[in-house]
């Protein structure tokens, strides 16, 4: 081949490169686009049926959190006995029994929220525990008491973990 011969080959290439790469990406361009109008159009049907449940489960977590408010909890949690531990555990297996009626509302609301709700019910079980190991207390009637009194001094966790999912509510409209 002569260099007139390639230069003919790449006049007639290099136009067709180009004119296959600019109809390739035009025509992605167009399915995506097609794609994504798809997406909306199945969003903007199903949205409807999924924001009543939406705001089922932020109901639903947000009676969880007043449950486990440890002030609401102890009021309806009476003890099973005068033993501090039998108590303290009685309480735990309540919140945890609560959790676990609970549990699938995390389909429906935000990975944050869900963090902040496990980390209420964590540090609910965890102030009770440190309540228990104190040693002014002695039995399940002085636990009550002072959980009571600390919730006084600082803020149940359940109070911040429901003022941000009333944060998070507010933000679906």
């Amino acid at each position: 081949m002569d260099s007139n011969q390639i230069i003919e080959l790449f006049s007639y290439t290099i136009p067709s490169l180009i004119t296959g790469g600019v109809a390739y990406y035009l025509f992605d361009a167009h399915f995506k686009d097609q794609q994504n109008t798809r997406k909306w159009l199945l969003q903007k049907d199903t949205k409807p049926a999924i924001l009543p449940l939406r705001l089922q489960a932020y109901e639903r977590m947000t009676l969880f959190m007043e449950r486990i408010n440890p002030a609401q909890l102890i009021v309806r949690v009476h003890p099973i006995s005068t033993d501090k531990t039998d108590y303290q555990n009685y309480l735990i297996a309540q919140i945890e029994q609560e959790f676990e009626h609970n549990l699938a509302q995390q389909i429906y609301i935000s990975a944050k929220c869900w963090s902040i709700i496990l980390t209420a019910k964590n540090a609910t079980i965890q102030m009770i525990r440190l309540a228990g190991k104190n040693e002014k207390v002695i039995d399940a009637d002085s636990l009550r008491e002072l959980i009571l009194n600390d919730l006084m001094e600082k803020t149940a966790p359940s109070n911040t973990a429901i003022a941000f999912i009333k944060e998070e509510v507010s933000e679906m409209w």
